[in-house]
């Protein structure tokens, strides 16, 4: 504690008081093993730059705007077999966002869409990249808003900053117009330049109807399946799996029917 007292004002004036919590267990560690000066320092400043490490991922994983308890630890992977669990371990080294590409994942409601896009932004983050996790539909009401007090493109600037975007629920509500206009500037803006992580419950070859002029829908898809990965998963709803033992207790609490 003396030692802590000593160095206190020198290190909160290099900004290292992150240095006081492990400073006495580490003081006390050198002298029971003998260890060097270099040695000591070595792991004070080995303790400093992981504390710095966790707190620029929790601020990342914050910003972020998703869960943070949806991660690859937590999925099961076993539940819906056609998930191709290489393939997302792949992904979630991050080669495709370092290339600008793009990932599709598509299958029906509840498989586990919008958990894999959590698990592999978090990954992304872990990685040091920056990632915006929005509805889709959330996106489009954002900038047609901006219409309004003309900061529209500044809101766009929003969505093209991150290196990896990701738009969750693609397609599950109609684009009204200027919607489809958006969604293709927003596309358009991150070609080549930063990475789509896209959930939908629909089929990309159902697409090109939601955007309602064919002239964008054929140029903004384009450009989003050009240099993308596709991971489509069928099979049963984790959602529904969670019902069927309500479904059951809620019979077996009902009275019974009086003739």
């Amino acid at each position: 504690m003396e030692l802590n007292h000593q160095l206190t004002p020198y290190l909160k004036s290099l900004r290292l008081s992150g240095i006081l919590e492990t400073l006495d267990a580490r003081n006390r560690q050198a002298i029971d093993g003998g260890w060097s000066y270099v040695e000591f320092l070595s792991r004070l400043l080995e303790d400093e730059v992981s504390r710095r490490a966790q707190k620029q991922l929790a601020l990342r994983v914050r910003r972020s705007g998703m869960n943070s308890t949806k991660t690859l630890d937590s999925f099961d992977f076993n539940f819906n077999p056609s998930v191709n669990r290489q393939q997302v371990l792949d992904l979630a080294a991050g080669d495709y966002i370092r290339q600008q590409r793009n990932v599709l994942i598509c299958g029906p409601t509840g498989v586990g869409k919008s958990h894999l896009a959590q698990a592999l932004a978090h990954e992304a983050c872990v990685l040091g990249f920056d990632v915006l996790f929005v509805q889709t539909h959330k996106v489009v009401q954002h900038l047609n808003g901006g219409r309004a007090d003309g900061s529209r493109d500044r809101r766009l600037q929003t969505y093209l900053r991150p290196q990896l975007l990701v738009l969750d629920d693609f397609g599950l509500r109609p684009l009204q117009p200027p919607g489809p206009e958006d969604l293709y500037d927003l596309i358009d803006g991150r070609y080549e330049r930063g990475s789509i992580l896209l959930t939908s419950n629909r089929a990309p070859s159902e697409w090109p109807d939601l955007f309602g002029d064919p002239l964008l829908a054929s140029a903004g898809l384009d450009r989003l399946l050009h240099h993308a990965d596709v991971l489509v998963i069928t099979g049963d709803s984790f959602r529904a799996r969670g019902r069927q033992p309500l479904q059951q207790e809620v019979r077996l609490t009902q009275p019974a029917a009086v003739s």
